[in-house]
């Protein structure tokens, strides 16, 4: 039995971060009070929602996520953007764009805009269904959002999987 199990270690090892075949993905929800973030998966499949960061002091916020891709190895940022319901850009599409500018310049990162159009009310709905309300739900709300942007670009981009 422990020889069975020795020899299946062999092909069952780990995937260290440094084996794996490329970075993994950030999804950030901009907002001026919270910015949501999610983080896919070691496999490139699943996004999975982390711990909102503050945006209401975008030189904090930048620094913070220099220092998030360098600890989770982030090789792209995919940044929501908010198109008005004609897929036009408004003052909050614009402003997305330019901290996306900001985030690539600062982190060396490369940043991909990604449509978030009704990301908010489809994380809402999720929470609600999972009776996830009031307060807590605030708390969630923007992670939750992220995850919406980060799995949609992730379904995308098939090729990208690492299996």
């Amino acid at each position: 039995m422990a020889l069975a199990l020795a020899h299946r270690a062999r092909y069952f090892r780990p995937v260290s971060a440094r084996q794996r075949c490329g970075e993994r993905v950030c999804a950030l929800d901009l907002g001026s009070v919270r910015v949501g973030v999610a983080v896919d998966d070691e496999l490139g499949l699943f996004a999975h929602a982390r711990a909102a960061l503050s945006g209401r002091r975008p030189g904090e916020l930048l620094a913070s996520l220099r220092v998030f891709a360098a600890e989770e190895d982030i090789g792209r940022f995919v940044v929501g953007l908010p198109l008005d319901m004609t897929g036009g850009t408004g003052d909050a599409a614009r402003s997305a764009m330019e901290f996306a500018k900001r985030i690539e310049k600062v982190t060396g990162i490369a940043v991909e805009l990604w449509d978030e159009r009704l990301t908010t009310v489809q994380a809402s709905r999720n929470l609600a269904a999972t009776d996830v309300r009031g307060p807590k739900a605030r708390r969630r709300i923007d992670g939750e959002a992220a995850c919406f942007i980060l799995q949609s670009w992730l379904d995308a981009h098939p090729a990208r999987r690492k299996l």
